[in-house]
This record gives structure tokens, sequence and C-alpha cells, in this order.
């Protein structure tokens, strides 16, 4: 199989899909490895390295002209989606359950690919092995990035999360016991902030109290629990993930604001997801933040980004078994013989299937099965 690696384009988005020792490894499986010039630069990978390993460069338009799969990191924008070829794999996060990304569905179906999206890889147990290691990233970069945005200069309230001596620590506040929400509040523990982990499961919170040793203060989640630990909070991370890839519930609505503290920080890391704050919008790297009702919104839709050499090792990792198998044994063959990577198919030929993209944009969803058979 041709694999094409692009380079990523979306806005500072510096991290790539695929490492030089991934391209050893699917090179000393039979396979090409074609990647775009410079595609690794941000990461720190040079092209030599990629040519050391065996992969080939080229420009972007015979990247996807060759590859039979595209392997990304991000969902494709409009300018790519021509690209792409009838039956090409696609293989990368896609996040379309937002109620912003119904041109890029609308895109993935008319493009009539075979679409995998990181996030939707499952297990049966529920974790998504896939989404796993950049919401490490991401629960850490929340609490750092909240932090940046707490300082006066930045517009925030001036305040350290730790405090000193004599001058009381500040409260952060993480909705979401999961893998976001348990490494925001390493971070945020670390650092001496006084954390609150609110979480509608109370199994998920026995089990963040005991591995934490009591240094976190944990919420079973309610609407009025919400309000009321937000209302004195100097940093809100919303950490909060739906199976199925699914649009996150905004647990904080607008009218929830104006008992915030002027120059608090709202941290959005399920934005890849919709936002589990009601005034939450994508943000960049270069404009991370606006303001709402006094309070700062950080809703940086492509947070691991700014760690690039990191994510993209730690994703690169993960992703990389799959990959390959998808390689060696064919789309069709890989997915039948994996029920998790199955799950991970969105779109095929032409068909949405994924029943929560589907509810997401009142659009017909196929089931798998049905979709093969076709």
């Amino acid at each position: 199989m041709i694999v094409g690696v692009p380079k990523e384009i979306k806005n500072e988005e510096y991290r790539v899909a695929m490492t030089p020792n991934g391209v050893k490894d699917f090179v000393r499986a039979g396979h090409t490895v074609v990647v775009e010039a410079g595609a690794g630069v941000g990461s720190g990978f040079s092209d030599a390295e990629y040519q050391a390993a065996g992969a080939e460069l080229a420009p972007v338009d015979d990247v996807f002209a060759r590859a039979d799969m595209i392997y990304k990191v991000k969902e494709p924008i409009p300018v790519e989606y021509d690209k792409f070829k009838p039956g090409q794999i696609l293989y990368t996060y896609l996040h379309m359950a937002a109620a912003y990304a119904r041109q890029l569905t609308d895109g993935m179906i008319a493009a009539n690919i075979r679409g995998i999206a990181f996030e939707t890889v499952e297990f049966p147990n529920g974790a998504h092995p896939l989404l796993f290691p950049m919401s490490e990233v991401a629960g850490k970069l929340a609490i750092q990035a909240g932090a940046t945005h707490l300082q006066k200069n930045n517009g925030g309230r001036g305040v350290l999360l730790g405090g000193v001596t004599g001058v009381p620590q500040a409260k952060v506040v993480i909705i979401g016991g999961g893998a976001v929400g348990a490494n925001a509040a390493k971070v945020a523990v670390g650092i001496g902030a006084r954390t609150v982990v609110i979480d509608k499961s109370a199994e998920r919170l026995t089990y963040l109290d005991d591995i934490f040793a009591g240094h976190i203060e944990t919420v079973l989640s309610t609407e009025a629990a919400v309000e009321a630990e937000i209302a004195d909070a100097d940093l809100v991370v919303g950490a909060v993930l739906l199976p199925g890839g699914a649009q996150t519930p905004h647990l904080i609505k607008k009218s929830m604001l104006k008992n915030m503290m002027p120059g608090s920080v709202l941290v959005d890391v399920a934005i890849d997801q919709g936002g589990c704050f009601e005034t939450s919008k994508p943000t960049t790297h270069t404009e991370p933040t606006y303001v709402v009702d006094g309070v700062i919104h950080y809703c940086v839709a492509n947070m691991p980004g700014a760690v690039a050499r990191t994510s993209t090792m730690a994703l690169a990792g993960a992703t990389l078994p799959y990959g390959l198998a998808i390689a060696n044994k064919g789309f069709e063959k890989a997915v039948a013989d994996d029920a998790a990577l199955a799950l991970g198919v969105n779109v095929y030929r032409g068909k949405l299937t994924i029943p929560s993209v589907a509810t997401a944009h009142g659009l017909t969803y196929t089931p798998l099965a049905d979709a093969l058979k076709a």
C-alpha cells in the first residue's frame, strides 16, 4: 500500500502523523510512504530523517494523488476536500459531531472516501486508545494555559495558582473526571491549587479521590453543583467527553457567567466536539481567547499542537499499530478483524456510518455492515 503523509495546514498545527521511526515500520512491512516535503519540521523531524528512514518526499498534490491511505492528524480543511480520490482511505481525527463541523461532514461524504476517525476507535470498556494520548496532553496543557491567562498582563485576575506564603492558592474546577480531567488535576494539584473535580459518576470520583490521596475535592455533577462551584473559581476546565464522538452538552450556561469572578478563565478542552460551555466557540493559538461577561474563554481546537514534538511522538506511537493493520490487511479486512477499529469508521464510500454525527446534523445513518455490503 502507498501511505501518504501530508503537512498539516490547520492554523498553527505543527504536529505530523508519522515519525521517521514509523516510516521504517511501514517500509519494513513492504509499503511505500510518501511524505510531503517539510511535513515534520514543526515537530522537529527533518526531510533528511524521513528520507533516511525510507520515505519518498513529494509535493502535497502528489502525496494525495499517489496514496491509497492518507495519514493525518487533524480533520481536512476545505482546500483539501477536492484532493481526495474516491475510495481513498483517510486515517485521522475528524470530530464531525460539532455544530460547526457540518461543512466537514458534507465534504467527507461527498469525497466518497473510507474514513477512520481516531477519536471514535473504542474498546469494549469505553476506552479510546487513539484519543487518550492527546487527552493526556490537553489535560496538562489546560492548566498551563489557564495559569497563563490568569496573569494580569493577559487580562486575567492576576492570580497565581499555587498562591504563596500568607496568600491562599487559586481555586481550579475541573468538570469531567476522565483522562483529560485526571491529567488536569495532576498538574493543578502539583502546582498547589485548590482543586475540585466534578463528575456524574460516584465510582469515578471515588477512584480519583483514592489516587489523589485526598488532595482534591470531589463533587457529583448537577446543574446546581456546577453553578455553585464555578462562582468563586479562578480557573474552570471543561473536560467532558461523550462516547461515540457525540457533541458535548453545555454544562455551563451563559446565565452562569454573571456569577463568576471578572478575569476568571474558562478552558474548554471539549471544543473539538462542540464545547461544554454554552458560550464556547473555536479559537486558534494565534488568537486563543475572547471575553464574555468578563470571563476569559480559551477554546483552542488543537491545543496539543502547541507542544508538537511531545504530541507527535505520543500520537504517532498510538496510531501506528492500527495504521499498519490497515496497510497490511486492507481496509475491509482490518475493520472486520477489529471491532474497536470498526467503531472508528465514520464515513464509507459516501455513507455516514456513525450515529452520533448523523443525529447531530440530521443526516442519514447507515450501519457499517450495510455500507460494506452495498
